[in-house]
């Protein structure tokens, strides 16, 4: 095989997050969650006013769904990027709504 054809998912990563302010890492899409997990995150970023966020359907790349709890260090899916910085999955994104936080950081 050769190497320079070997897919860098792990760029591919940084570079999806560096594509937009807030990005998601999901199962299925905003309109269609395939998780209750994914469909939490998704009524969150909403319920806060951020309806321009990126988003990557894992289900879609097998590469990208191990590589992103890779790049993360995170087991679970989904994950939110806010300014290309990891913010954490479901039950982080629900304090941090609880709290105020998440509607700061999206500011």
């Amino acid at each position: 095989m050769d190497p320079s054809a070997t897919r860098d998912v792990q760029l591919e990563i940084a570079n999806a997050v560096s594509t937009k302010k807030v990005v998601l890492f999901m199962k299925g899409t905003p309109q269609f969650p395939q998780c209750g997990f994914s469909a939490s995150a998704v009524k969150i970023l909403s319920e806060i006013g951020a309806r321009d966020f990126a988003f990557f359907n894992v289900l879609e790349d097998s590469e990208i769904r191990e590589g992103i709890k890779e790049y993360s260090s995170w087991p679970t899916i989904p994950q939110l990027y806010v300014d290309q910085e990891f913010v954490g999955g479901a039950d982080i994104m629900r304090e941090m709504h609880r709290s105020g936080e998440l509607a700061q950081l999206l500011k």
